[in-house]
């Protein structure tokens, strides 16, 4: 299907459709792999970040990373806004929206790639870093679909919730509870949002190494991957930018294994 006949991906309007990527704070992580491909593909990419989270956690805050991504997405012919967002807070996707509508238009597709992810297990996780886990991988996911499906008006077919999931919970209790909440919640908009034509689906990536692995185990996920190498964030975006595409406007409400093969 060429440029003129598919609505998903028209090479050079400024009618371009606009997704929001959410949880796009460095520019080797998937949320950026996956906008970066977004935008090769005709969309403009809006997307939210939270430096104080990336500031807390080992890899710590990428300088220059907003600019980067930026001028990717430029490169590509998109435009593009980043909006800092606290997930934890129940109004930010609401302002999340409103500044995206305000900057680029409405939304089409949805990817949500956001998370809290702070290891500890059932002995040791605290009720504030429980609680901190669901409110951002589970209520804000709740409130950012709410928000995308109050706000639809594409055509019929034309829309689209991605979500990006894990199911490593052994001394990750609260990261891997809360993905799994998140997975009901995003494939019950399947049915809830069929009056909208709104597909949604979720993927789980399998053990991708952004930076936080430790070579103990990139050398076992590498091992126990059929295809001997480690998952990439444009092996997930490649998937997610098909989601978007009209070409996969008939998976809907999956949970799709996209891992080299590591959970067969």
């Amino acid at each position: 299907m060429d440029h003129e006949q598919n609505p998903f991906r028209p090479p050079t309007s400024r009618t371009r459709p606009v997704a929001l990527v959410t949880g796009v704070g460095r520019s080797v992580g998937i949320g950026a792999a996956i906008a970066r491909r977004l935008a090769e593909s005709g969309w403009d990419v809006a997307r939210t970040q939270w430096t104080p989270y990336d500031r807390r956690m080992s890899w710590g805050v990428e300088a220059g990373a907003q600019e980067t991504i930026e001028a990717d997405l430029a490169a590509r012919g998109a435009d593009t806004v980043a909006v800092e967002a606290d997930l934890t807070d129940t109004d930010a996707p609401a302002r999340v929206f409103d500044e995206v509508e305000r900057r680029l238009g409405a939304v089409q597709a949805l990817v949500l790639s956001h998370c809290e992810s702070v290891d500890s297990g059932l002995l040791d996780t605290t009720v504030d870093s429980f609680n901190r886990h669901f409110a951002v991988n589970v209520r804000a996911t709740w409130l950012l679909v709410r928000e995308f499906a109050l706000r639809f008006g594409a055509e019929y077919g034309s829309g689209r919730i991605i979500a990006l999931t894990s199911d490593h919970v052994v001394h990750n209790l609260p990261y891997g509870a809360g993905k799994g909440a998140m997975d009901r919640i995003v494939l019950a908009a399947a049915r809830e949002l069929s009056h909208l034509g709104v597909t949604a689906n979720v993927i789980n990536p399998g053990p991708v190494d952004t930076g936080w692995m430790p070579d103990q185990v990139r050398a076992h996920c590498t091992e126990h991957t059929p295809l001997g190498r480690l998952g990439t964030p444009r092996d997930t975006a490649h998937l997610v930018d098909f989601l978007c595409s009209a070409e996969g406007g008939w998976i809907n409400g999956q949970l799709l294994n996209s891992d080299g093969g590591i959970s067969a």
